[in-house]
Parts: C-alpha cells; sequence; structure tokens
C-alpha cells in the first residue's frame, strides 16, 4: 500500500475485526486500536473466567426489544463518530508522530466512513455467515453448559448482531464499498485479502472495481 496512513476494518461483532486488525497491523507495522475503547456501550453478557456479566448489562439485553437494542447501539456509535473522524483524521494527516493506524470496530458505520474528507485512509468491512456468527458466540460463551438465563441474554445478543449485518451490508452494498466474507479463511488469508482489496481503492471504502 503507497501512502496509507489508516486502514479502517467494519463490520458486526464475532465477524473477527481485532484477530484481523492485529494480524494487519503487525504485518505493516502500524498501531491497532479498537473503537470500543474509546466509549463502552453494554458489551458481550456471558460470562469468562476473568469477567462477570453486571448487572446492568444484564438488565440491557434482557428487558430491551431486538429493534430497542438496535437504536441503543446505533444511537452510541452515532454519539461516538465525532470522537473516531477526530482520530482517524489525526494519523491520516500527520497529526500523530509515528507509525499509521490500523482501527476495528462495528462503530465504523458505512455511511459516516464513505463521508469522510480525509487522506490516506482506506477501509473494508467484514462479513460472516449467520451459522459462523452463531457457532463463534456460543462457543465464546459455552453456551451449552450456560443456564436458561444466560442463554437467553445470548439469544438476544446474537438477534442484535445479526440485525446489525443485515443493516450494514445494505448500507455497504448501496453504497458501494468493499467488503470481504471471512468464511472458511485463515487469518494470514484475510490479511492478504484485505491488504488487497484496499491497495485498489480509489476512494476510502471503495476499489477500482467497485461492488
Amino acid at each position: 500500500m503507497h501512502d496509507v496512513r489508516v486502514l479502517l476494518i467494519g463490520g458486526t461483532s464475532n465477524a473477527g475485526k481485532s484477530t484481523v486488525a492485529q494480524a494487519v497491523a503487525k504485518k505493516l507495522g502500524f498501531e491497532v486500536q479498537s473503537t470500543d475503547k474509546l466509549a463502552r456501550h453494554p458489551g458481550r453478557p456471558w460470562r469468562t473466567p476473568e469477567w462477570e456479566v453486571p448487572p446492568h448489562v444484564a438488565e440491557h439485553y434482557g428487558s430491551l426489544t431486538v429493534d430497542e437494542l438496535i437504536t441503543s447501539v446505533l444511537g452510541h456509535y452515532e454519539r461516538l463518530w465525532p470522537r473516531i473522524e477526530d482520530l482517524i483524521t489525526a494519523y491520516a494527516t500527520g497529526g500523530t508522530v509515528g507509525a499509521g493506524l490500523v482501527l476495528e470496530g462495528s462503530a465504523l458505520w458505512p455511511v459516516r466512513v464513505a463521508k469522510l474528507k480525509v487522506p490516506h485512509t482506506v477501509a473494508v468491512w467484514l462479513t460472516a455467515d449467520d451459522i459462523v456468527l452463531r457457532a463463534r458466540m456460543h462457543a465464546a460463551g459455552h453456551y451449552e453448559a450456560a443456564t436458561e438465563e444466560e442463554r437467553h441474554l445470548m439469544d438476544k445478543f446474537l438477534a442484535r448482531t445479526e440485525r446489525y449485518q443485515t443493516l450494514m451490508l445494505d448500507a455497504v452494498d448501496r453504497l458501494g464499498l468493499d467488503r470481504l466474507d471471512v468464511g472458511g479463511r485463515s487469518v494470514p488469508e484475510l490479511v492478504d485479502a484485505v491488504l488487497a482489496t484496499v491497495d485498489a481503492q480509489k476512494t476510502t471504502g471503495r476499489s477500482s472495481s467497485g461492488r
């Protein structure tokens, strides 16, 4: 890639953004950040050995409908966007000293990225089949061993995840932006595909071939 300072990787939860972003950043010698670190929305509602689900997170997913969950998270991303745009601009225009940036996160909503007016910035969105998303989430949350209440929260999160991806895909394709399906590809293969895709872009998120 020539003259690229910022590489954006969007996509829904569990699509593999973080893993791919870290690998791409390592290959390019760039820094890597997640939009989740800029401001926190209620996270994934399942236990891990290091983390218990806070009561407010359980209430969020347990009490809201899928439509309300989508409205909530998209509203959060809208409020977060000025901070994201400032971060992108700082790296893209040389306002930060040092390496470039790989920024990943679901908050990289296609419509906003497509309106960016900053140089040296490329973008791609990762997608995954609903079956893949479900399998990854069930494995991460140990779904088979979970309680009925825990499964209910995971089911709500998965439904929101799938709805987000449907809306995201509609926006990506309507705007002619670049996306890659992660299905069946190893991380090195995805890294190569990401770099090949963004290398062909003439404007942020749009390759010469288009969609």
